[in-house]
């Protein structure tokens, strides 16, 4: 087993969002293990830098020493080098180890706070860009080392250009999340060639780290032998994703989410297998809800976790429901994301307005439904389902009114519109329990 291994050579960042936390969250999300020779240490948060202490240069350098020594770097990034000394000090680190390095030339934080001296600037230029792997400059910084004015997308060319051909790096990326287009494109010049790599714009406030994770991302996937263009198209992709389901902590801008990569094909692995065995226990206790179907027949869904869920592409569950045949509850198809329905609607409603709830399945409506339901001590609502998925977020508690989340929905329908039971919980399974009590019951009351 051959495991790559990257390094970042940065500050730390005491809220978590950017430096050397979210480059190794960002190395961890791409499957490369992660070390990290720490620069500054940084007391920040969401909204300001109260303190940088700049950690000596003889452990900058031991730091290093002692995991290239033993455990090796097959790619580096280089973050926060506050002075003109610590970055001499990393260039010839660099050198003397012969390290491929993706420079992030951070200049200033978020909060607008300033991490690179103005005198250092120069030996930035002319100590460090040179080494670069990939150098990855935001719009300020890029107009900054080239002394040019970057105002449109083929100013950011001719910068990146200058960065390969006047600085001497190998490739220059002069990424786009400056500028003002609906799309976010970022511009690279390497080997005599100009590459876009474009994104439709994420509009959020949680962008604390984007820079670091971007260029963390090029790094991990240069250390697992990718060629350039195609690390930082990957890296585009991966930054993308962070901002899209950035974290909203703090007061002021919330991190990126470095571990959304990860998380959310793990998270559609984990709700198609509950799903899956929420359609198997339905099949094999089918008896007990065969009398539970209605004539439109069932629905049952789940969504990925709240914070990951933005529309119906967010949702699984059985294409074409879950019908019945003669005695007998079967899925006509296995469960899948994307599933388009008013149930659907309705249920990524629920999930904005009450924590715990994920799931949801349609059974029928009537009066003994409605008695045994309340027999058995669920918490119920009645509502009027169009008129709920036609109301703003705001409005959404004049058509639930309690704080915690019911058991059940029950609506009882209109001209034209089936009456209809919608069986909420944590999980499909937490769905399907609730279900089997009411069809049991049900059944013991049919049956005298």
């Amino acid at each position: 087993m051959v495991i790559r291994k990257a390094l970042t050579v940065a500050g730390s960042d005491s809220g978590g969002g950017a430096g050397i936390q979210a480059d190794l969250k960002t190395f961890a999300a791409l499957g490369v293990h992660g070390m990290s020779v720490i620069t500054s240490i940084t007391a920040q948060n969401t909204y300001e830098v109260r303190a940088v202490h700049d950690i000596p240069l003889e452990v900058i350098k031991s730091q290093f020493e002692a995991v290239v020594d033993d455990i090796g770097v097959d790619a580096a990034k280089t973050g926060m080098l506050s002075n003109s000394r610590i970055i001499e000090l990393v260039a010839s680190l660099i050198r003397k180890y012969d390290v491929k390095v993706v420079v992030d030339p951070v200049m200033i934080a978020k909060s607008g706070a300033l991490l690179l001296r103005e005198d250092a600037v120069d030996t930035l230029i002319k100590e460090l860009i040179p080494l670069a792997t990939v150098v990855t400059p935001n719009k300020p910084e890029a107009e900054r080392l080239s002394n040019t004015l970057i105002k449109d997308l083929s100013d950011a060319k001719v910068v990146a250009k200058k960065l390969v051909d006047g600085l001497g790096a190998t490739a220059a990326v002069v990424k786009g999340g400056h500028m003002s287009e609906e799309e976010s494109v970022d511009v690279m010049y390497y080997e005599g060639r100009f590459y876009e790599f474009r994104a439709l714009r994420v509009r959020s406030k949680n962008t604390h780290g984007t820079g670091c994770s971007f260029s963390a991302a090029i790094a991990a996937e240069i250390a697992k032998g990718k060629p350039i263009p195609e690390a930082v198209r990957t890296a585009k992709e991966f930054i993308t994703t962070a901002i899209a389901y950035g974290l909203p902590i703090g007061k002021g801008y919330g991190p990126v989410n470095p571990t959304a990569w990860q998380l959310l094909p793990a998270e559609r692995y984990r709700v198609l297998q509950i799903l899956e065995d929420a359609v198997k226990l339905v099949e094999n206790r089918s008896s007990y809800l065969v009398n539970l179907i209605p004539e439109s027949q069932s629905e049952i869904v789940m969504t990925l976790p709240k914070h990951y869920v933005r529309g119906v592409a967010d949702v699984a569950g059985v294409p074409g429901k879950i019908v019945r045949v003669r005695d007998k509850v079967r899925a006509t198809h296995p469960p899948k994301f994307g599933v388009d329905s008013k149930l659907s609607k309705v249920l990524i409603r629920l999930v904005g307005t009450y924590e715990g709830v994920s799931a949801a399945a349609s059974i029928k409506y009537d009066e003994l439904v409605d008695m045994v339901v309340k027999e058995l001590g669920l918490k119920v609502e009645y509502v009027d389902l169009d008129v709920y998925l036609r109301q703003s977020a705001e409005t959404l508690g004049s058509a639930l009114r309690e704080s915690a989340a019911p058991d059940i929905l029950f609506y009882r329908g209109g001209w034209g519109r089936e009456p209809l039971s919608v069986v909420l919980g944590s999980d499909a399974l937490d769905v399907v329990g609730k279900m089997l009590r009411i069809g049991e019951r049900y059944e013991a009351v049919v049956s005298k």
